[in-house]
């Protein structure tokens, strides 16, 4: 015999329930089938508030309503089906039923309180119900059918609200021998009978477990549970969309899982199979065609060795600690005897190898209880100062990683616990089973569902993922983005994706947690309602639980800067060109480098200087290869490095300028890169990088122009004025060249000082060849003396700061 079950949502309307009918009828017609049915979705939760509301006197109508136009739809789906489906005798059965269940809401709000044994027959109608429509569809179709009355024929021991089933005794009632072969079996779930013979539950959502107990009572051939999702997976799929489906999972995987907190199956259903080893299979109702998960004695890893994460929620975590705990015989047994005397579940326990320190975890609900329970059979030690005041931690979650493999395998704990850290997660309490099946750790609530998601990432994934949220569209932001679109497929061979999540401007920005879909993207900004706001995306990426975020700053805007600290310190990798953050004051300066220390992300800037030259990756290599920097000269500007080799040529200052701005060269007002002040930030930082502990003040500039040149004029009128300076550029550059020197707009380094000027250079010095925009940086260290580390090329232009940005986004990947 195959027993089926389905639960609330493959009952929920006339086409589902009627689906669930035909898959009985279909195992009925192979090997004679039993079907276990639960309520109908959102019965049970109606009935629970009835009894609820009820006893505080509160308002009842809508539940009892909505609970019985669930119902009323349902046969009349039936009945519009098979006109043979006996309408009438349902209805007056679910208006009896109901006024029934409306007498005892009367008397509970007389009473002002609901007892067990009441509530229990209030909340278990839906299932009741359930089968009445069952037996109706399948009399209206022909069929004779045998009703497992679980009241009478399953022996439970425990309160009315949650008892577990005597199987052996059961098994007699059930006596599955007396059973005509023809008839169809259907039996309630969630209900069962105590030794008076009343009416007790099974706990919540506790029909997988009448299935099990009938199945083994019935010694059927397979127990299958039929529900919305295709089978077991690796985690929830609804947070992790990557989630497989398991084939296969053992009774002991399928238990641990379960009991921390998977949903598919109710914790307490593989323990009546696992003795007569009968395989439970998960299905899909919708999808019936879907293989599904087995579940049985078989260990099959099918290459993995982890099966499964799971987080459990809503749970406190409590400490017992002191130095009454070292060598003290008995003390674990009292701290878990007073909490199964109190009636209180301990979910998981680990203890510190000192003795202590005792730690554990039971749901919050019972939080208060386990509190007083604790204080009063340890109240003489807390007196003492032999114990420490109980330490009582709420809002925490376990998330497990569950399989038989991990016994043989290695490495697990270690990627698991560094795939939480690199998510800046918490932990706060580790435990594993003897059995070496599961490992277990203790998170903060609200970090759950992120660590699933790493966790998930790490574990089974080759696939990096990078979520970019992108400040700042220009010319160097919008290639990115189009860097990003073009190098999309090639990415993906290599098992690496960015999603663009944000795209941002300084007026709107647009969202999307599975990556904005980038063809029209200038439009759907330009388009886009949604104001700029750091601290929606802050709401967004905590609302998502997002677990690799990048906050990539392409603006040169100040206020943008200073968003860094925070964006590292709230769990952001920030990969920036802009220089205005390593260039403000050092207190700042040390805040972005410790935040991102103690949160362990990356804020990456190599297109701070050079733009994609690797400038500062090729000296913090040095640095901490144990060189040090001697002195540095550099030509650090495209712009200025276009200008003076023109210089050189014969062409005046005024004309050169006038070119550059042309080409774009320039800032749109030449006088930003003419003051020296952005070759003066590039040089800061790379002092900062040596070590030097600079201002920007401390720099010494020398502008191109002279002092107080054009001040307040428009860039129209400083254009018409510049030819004033031609004649004095002019000398210059020709005495230079009679030295046989060109000029160079040059910043140095040297005995811990830093100067930004025109210097006129021989051939002998590294940047004599240096113009056309070029950037060059020679390094003087103690490994490279005489001849310096030259690095060269062109340090400007959108697309190879874009390139350097994108390069830096992946660098991420590696934290």
């Amino acid at each position: 015999m195959r027993v089926l079950k389905f639960g609330g949502t493959s009952l929920a309307n006339p086409e589902r329930f009627s689906q669930a009918a035909k898959l009985i009828e279909q195992a009925h017609l192979t090997e004679q089938a039993a079907g276990v049915l639960s309520a109908p979705a959102k019965i049970t939760n109606h009935l629970v508030a009835l009894s609820e509301k009820a006893a505080l006197n509160q308002p009842i109508d809508t539940h009892f309503n909505e609970a019985l136009e669930i119902f009323y739809n349902i046969i009349n789906g039936l009945h519009a089906e098979n006109n043979q489906f006996d309408l009438e005798g349902m209805k007056a059965l679910i208006d009896a039923e109901f006024s029934q269940i409306k007498g005892l809401l009367e008397e509970i709000r007389q009473a002002g309180k609901v007892e067990d044994a009441v509530k229990a027959t209030i909340d278990c109608r839906g299932e009741k119900l359930s089968i009445a429509m069952m037996k109706a569809w399948f009399e209206a179709r022909g069929y004779s059918v045998h009703i497992v009355d679980p009241v009478k024929q399953l022996l439970a021991k425990g309160g009315y609200l949650e008892s577990s089933v005597e199987i052996a005794e059961s098994t007699k009632r059930v006596d599955a021998a007396s059973i005509a072969k023809d008839k169809v079996v259907l039996m309630a779930g969630f209900t069962a009978g105590n030794e008076k013979g009343e009416l007790v539950l099974l706990g919540r959502n506790g029909s997988d477990y009448s299935a099990a107990c009938l199945a083994a009572c019935l010694g059927a051939s397979v127990c299958e549970i039929w529900t919305d999702v295709d089978g077991v997976y690796t985690c929830d799929p609804r947070l992790v969309p990557d989630a497989r489906l398991l084939p296969t999972l053992s009774y002991r995987e399928a238990m641990e899982l379960s009991y921390f907190g998977a949903k598919v199956i109710h914790p307490r259903t593989i323990g009546p199979l696992l003795p007569k080893n009968i395989p439970c299979v998960i299905k899909n109702t919708g999808n019936p065609s879907a293989p599904g998960s087995i579940i049985d004695g078989n260990e099959k890893s099918e290459g993995l060795q982890v099966k499964g994460i799971t987080n459990l929620d809503n749970l406190a975590m409590f400490n017992v600690s002191g130095p009454g705990m070292q060598g003290m015989v008995g003390m674990a047994s009292r701290i878990f005897s007073v909490m199964s005397r109190a009636g209180i579940s301990v979910i998981l326990i680990t203890q510190s190898s000192s003795e202590y320190s005792i730690s554990f975890c039971v749901p919050v609900k019972s939080a208060e209880a386990a509190l007083l329970a604790l204080e009063s059979e340890f109240t003489s030690e807390l007196n003492a100062n032999q114990l420490e005041p109980i330490e009582v931690i709420k809002d925490m979650s376990i998330i497990s990683v569950v399989g038989d493999g991990m016994k043989q395998a290695k490495g697990i704990a270690a990627r698991f616990f560094s795939a939480l850290a690199q998510a800046n997660i918490n932990i706060i309490a580790i435990a594993q089973g003897s059995s070496e099946r599961s490992i277990s750790a203790v998170v903060p609530q609200n970090k759950a569902i992120e660590a699933v998601k790493a966790t998930h990432q790490a574990l089974f994934n080759n696939k990096k993922v990078v979520d970019m949220f992108l400040v700042g569209v220009g010319g160097v932001g919008g290639e990115l983005i189009e860097q990003v679109k073009r190098q999309k497929e090639y990415l993906a061979k290599k098992d690496i994706e960015i999603r663009v999540c944000a795209i941002a401007n300084s007026n709107k920005m647009m969202l999307d947690e599975n990556g904005l879909n980038l063809d029209n993207w200038k439009t759907d900004l330009e388009n886009a309602t949604q104001p700029s706001d750091f601290d929606v995306l802050l709401s967004f990426i905590k609302l998502h639980h997002v677990v690799n975020p990048v906050f990539v700053d392409c603006t040169s805007a100040e206020s943008v800067a200073g968003l860094y600290a925070r964006a590292l310190r709230e769990g952001f990798h920030v990969v920036t060109p802009n220089k205005k953050a390593n260039t403000r004051e050092l207190e700042y300066y040390h805040e972005l480098r410790k935040n991102a220390q103690a949160g362990q992300h990356k804020f990456l800037y190599e297109t701070n200087v050079g733009a994609g030259l690797p400038v500062i990756e090729n000296l913090q290599n040095l640095l901490a290869a144990g060189d040090e920097l001697e002195r540095f000269e550099g030509i650090l500007s495209g712009s200025l490095s276009f200008i003076f080799g023109k210089l050189e040529e014969g062409i005046s200052l005024s004309k050169v300028t006038a070119l550059a701005r042309e080409k774009g060269f320039t800032e749109p007002d030449p006088r930003d890169d003419l003051s020296g002040q952005d070759v003066a930030r590039k040089l800061l930082i790379l002092a900062r990088e040596a070590g030097l502990e600079l201002e920007l003040c401390d720099v010494e500039v020398e502008g191109v122009l002279p002092k107080g040149f054009a001040e307040g004029k428009s860039t129209d009128e400083f254009m018409a004025m510049l030819p004033q300076l031609d004649a004095d550029f002019n000398a210059r550059v020709e005495a230079a060249k009679s030295e046989g020197k060109v000029l160079r707009y040059v910043g140095q380094i040297n005995e811990g000082k830093c100067k930004v000027s025109i210097m006129a250079v021989d051939q002998n010095n590294p940047l004599y060849k240096v113009k056309d925009g070029e950037n060059a940086l020679a390094f003087y260290t103690r490994y490279y003396q005489p001849i310096p580390l030259l690095l060269r090329g062109y340090g400007a232009g959108n697309a190879v700061t874009a390139a350097g940005i994108f390069a830096d986004i992946l660098r991420t990947l590696q934290h």
